[in-house]
């Protein structure tokens, strides 16, 4: 007797990719034939360390090349920032450059950048100086820039606080990426000849397709996982008829631009619409009734899966009448996992920055040493208005009381926990939660009511602002201990050293090390309450406040 075998129906779901960035090609620099009464500028990029390995290049070419005039020249200000002034005195000059070192995930595209408009832009013959873990991304820079051809040299990671001898061994020894000696290839990498390229663009506008192709439920599974377009947790798969149903949250236009988004600066923007951010809301199981907060987060064009070595994640806060209206949670357990729309909002932002931006992949465009929970939702929940002794966040930030809002805080990566304030030494012990937080990253006070009204007994802090203050000026440690801290020497101090047009903290380069320093600016210290009032826990959060945007904009 026949069976007939039951074959499992076919699915058409969208493409939850954003819009990738044109390219325009540019052309590389003339070369030289040679490197001999040549001045080979040797630029420090800024990075921790990077002068050190330039210092063995430097003694190499001394020793092999005697023709070759060298200068060891710094940036102007930290590597993120181009140097106009110092590309033209090289090109007036006629030099060439050897930039470096790109040993972490946001100076590695940097200096790609630096040698591509050094190229394209000053006629300068340079080479970028990487190490071998940022491979991939000086690749992908220097494609996205529209020079491919670029000259790129890799050396081992770490440089970061390596010797001499070591650095010297790197410097004599073979890319680990091609396997050639280091110091042929940059000697080579100005004189030896570069292909030309194809005048024009090369154009992806809207080469992202909008459909999957029709297949299976577990085959769509299985390829939104192997194109890594989830966060390896079940998803809603974004057929035709979900997707049409999350629309029906806004009156926006499906086809109208929300934003664009990179995981890194120099990275190349990418560019979504409102029906792509419906895809990721989609498949992060969201509500229609949700999705204005998740186009809000979108239309910031902060990615919660930025690429830093850090490990940094991203924190949301939510505020106005919209907490009610979809009914978050900001009372017990407003930070966890126990509430749907705090839950899958924050998951729909980490989703549609992976997916919108062009990816998040290890080693490729992620390049978090540790990785981070945090990036699974993003930290995603409400202030607790009501119970507050103090205005709420987003009326700081000079919205109404009855607009609706959502605030991003970036660098989401430290945290410092306590519980309640003791009447004897609570300054003290808030100090020492100061002092133990990311000394970079600005302080979020994360109270809930309980603690909150405690500072304002015990301090009489009755606003907020007041209680800032206080945490401005208590946030202080001795400028030796201050200036030694890793973090500071790489992203504070070169910053410093050109004066207070580039970091408030120039008026504390070169003083006694005992003087002390005040970690964080006053304007850059936020305080939320949240919470059930279950006993009064409290947390400070490293975290930079990067926007807060209106979400009734986008209903």
């Amino acid at each position: 007797m026949l069976t007939s075998v039951k074959t499992a129906p076919l699915l058409t779901v969208h493409n939850p990719v954003g819009y990738p960035p044109k390219i325009s090609r540019k052309q590389p620099a003339p070369r030289p034939s040679s490197l001999d009464g040549k001045t080979v500028y040797l630029i420090d990029s800024k990075f921790d360390d990077s002068v050190e390995l330039l210092k063995q290049v430097q003694a190499w070419l001394g020793e092999k090349m005697p023709g070759v005039r060298t200068e060891l020249r710094q940036m102007a200000s930290y590597y993120g920032k181009d140097d106009p002034a110092l590309w033209s005195e090289i090109r007036e000059r006629g030099g060439v450059v050897i930039i470096g070192v790109g040993h972490c995930s946001t100076c590695s595209p940097a200096v790609s950048t630096h040698a591509i408009t050094l190229e394209s832009q000053y006629g300068v013959p340079t080479v970028a100086i990487h190490t071998d873990k940022f491979v991939k991304i000086a690749q992908s820079v220097t494609r996205m820039g529209g020079l491919p051809q670029a000259p790129s040299v890799f050396v081992p990671q770490p440089v970061m606080g390596r010797s001499a001898a070591p650095l010297r061994a790197y410097v004599e020894g073979k890319d680990p990426h091609t396997g050639k000696p280091v110091m042929q290839s940059i000697t080579e990498g100005p004189t030896r000849g570069l292909a030309a390229s194809e005048p024009g663009e090369e154009s992806y506008a809207r080469s992202t397709p909008r459909l999957v192709e029709p297949a299976t439920e577990d085959e769509l599974r299985a390829l939104f996982e192997r194109n890594r377009w989830t966060d390896f947790l079940p998803i809603v798969l974004p057929t035709e008829e979900r997707v049409a149903a999350m629309l029906a949250g806004t009156r926006r236009r499906p086809d109208e631009v929300v934003g664009r988004m990179q995981p890194t600066p120099n990275r190349g923007l990418w560019e979504y619409t409102v029906e792509k951010v419906a895809v990721n809301a989609v498949m992060a199981g969201a509500k229609p009734e949700y999705f204005p907060v998740i186009l809000a987060l979108a239309s910031t064009g902060i990615s919660a899966r930025g690429s830093t070595s850090s490990s940094a994640s991203v924190m949301t806060v939510v505020n106005g009448p919209i907490r009610h209206e979809i009914g978050m949670n900001f009372g017990i357990g407003a930070m966890g996992p126990y509430n749907h729309a705090n839950a899958t909002i924050g998951r729909a932002y980490s989703l549609l920055s992976q997916n919108l931006q062009g990816g998040s992949v290890p080693g490729e465009t992620f390049m978090g040493s540790l990785g981070s929970n945090y990036t699974y939702n993003g930290i995603t929940f409400a202030e607790n208005e009501e119970r507050s002794p103090w205005e709420p966040l987003h009326v700081q930030k000079g919205f109404a009381a009855d607009a609706s809002t959502v605030t991003v805080f970036h660098g989401c990566r430290s945290t410092t926990f306590n519980l309640g304030l003791r009447e004897a030494h609570w300054r003290e012990h808030v100090k020492d939660m100061l002092l133990g937080t990311d000394a970079i990253t600005a302080p979020v006070l994360v109270l809930d009511p309980i603690t909150a009204r405690q500072f304002v007994e015990r301090g009489g802090f009755d606003t907020k602002d007041k209680l800032i203050r206080w945490l401005h000026e208590t946030a202080e440690m001795p400028a030796g201990r201050y200036w030694d801290l890793q973090l500071v020497q790489n992203y504070i101090y070169s910053r410093a050293t050109f004066g207070p047009s580039e970091s408030p903290k120039a008026r504390y380069v070169g003083v006694p090390p005992d003087t002390p320093v005040r970690m964080f600016e006053e304007k850059d210290i936020n305080v939320v309450v949240t919470g059930g009032e279950a006993n009064g826990y409290w947390q400070i959060m490293g975290a930079h406040h990067k926007a807060t945007v209106s979400v009734d904009e986008w209903r």
